[in-house]
């Protein structure tokens, strides 16, 4: 076998499609309206649901309507939307409340350097700075799953269109859910800021190794158990320790009951 280091560089947008893929689209603008075909399904209203919760979760502790929508405008991140709301209920510091956000978002480095080179070399320049506005958790698994069957020079367009859609309707969720907190139990409006990660978890999440079944089941199993004993570290305890020891009985037992590890 040939080592690693003799193998040419193969541009990610350059790695050739399968059958009449090529041919996907006809031109930008037929990719940019299938972005919005496909955004304007069940990826539009998951998030919209969620944008309607963070809306009544910013009425109900008493946040300006301006500032709750203008986070969804300018912001688009529903975590760190959360943690941004959260922090400034408490009377965190700016310097805080910054840098939990920023933490909130690091998530989408590693979101955008493994979309954006799949871009055509030509897409590649200084607008990207601006189009990673649109990069949200949603946009980003549809578009690495479209990926494969679209021409790198049509992948932009779709992108676009798939994202911006999504964008603009955050902002008339939260407008929305703000106007209507207090119609409905707080359980609720608090529910719906969790369908965009539910949603998320699975229809793209893939169940059928068995380390990740094993995580998602101790995930559910323990993170009660860890939020009666510490609420505010919870989350993170939870999937570190779940992940851990899906980690160890697939490495340990699945894979070497298989024959994978000697």
């Amino acid at each position: 076998m040939p080592s690693s280091e003799n193998l040419p560089y193969l541009d990610p947008s350059e790695i050739p499609l399968e059958g009449s893929a090529a041919q996907r689209f006809k031109s930008r603008s037929d990719a940019f309206s299938s972005g919005l075909r496909d955004a304007a399904g069940a990826p539009a209203m998951v998030l919209f649901a969620g944008m309607v919760g963070f809306g009544a979760m910013g009425r109900t502790n008493g946040i300006d309507g301006w500032f709750t929508a203008l986070s969804s405008l300018l912001m688009f991140a529903l975590p760190g939307q959360v943690v941004l709301m959260e922090m400034a209920i408490t009377g965190s510091s700016v310097l805080a409340i910054a840098l939990a956000v920023t933490l909130t978002s690091t998530r989408f480095v590693t979101m955008t350097v493994t979309l954006f080179p799949q871009f055509h070399e030509k897409d590649r320049n200084l607008s990207l700075y601006a189009h990673v506005h649109l990069l949200a958790m949603t946009a980003w698994a549809v578009s690495m799953k479209e990926f494969v069957s679209i021409e790198s020079k049509h992948r932009l367009s779709y992108f676009l269109g798939l994202g911006l859609l999504c964008w603009l309707i955050s902002v008339p969720g939260t407008i929305l859910g703000y106007f209507l907190a207090g119609l409905v139990p707080a359980a609720v409006t608090l529910g719906l800021v969790f369908i965009n990660p539910l949603f998320f978890l699975l229809t793209f999440t893939e169940v059928k190794p068995w380390i990740n079944r094993i995580a998602i089941g101790l995930g559910c199993l323990l993170g009660p158990i860890f939020t009666l004993l510490d609420r505010d570290t919870s989350l993170l305890t939870t999937g570190i320790v779940a992940g851990t020891i899906a980690y160890l009985v697939d490495r340990k037992l699945i894979r070497k009951r298989a024959g994978v590890i000697g």
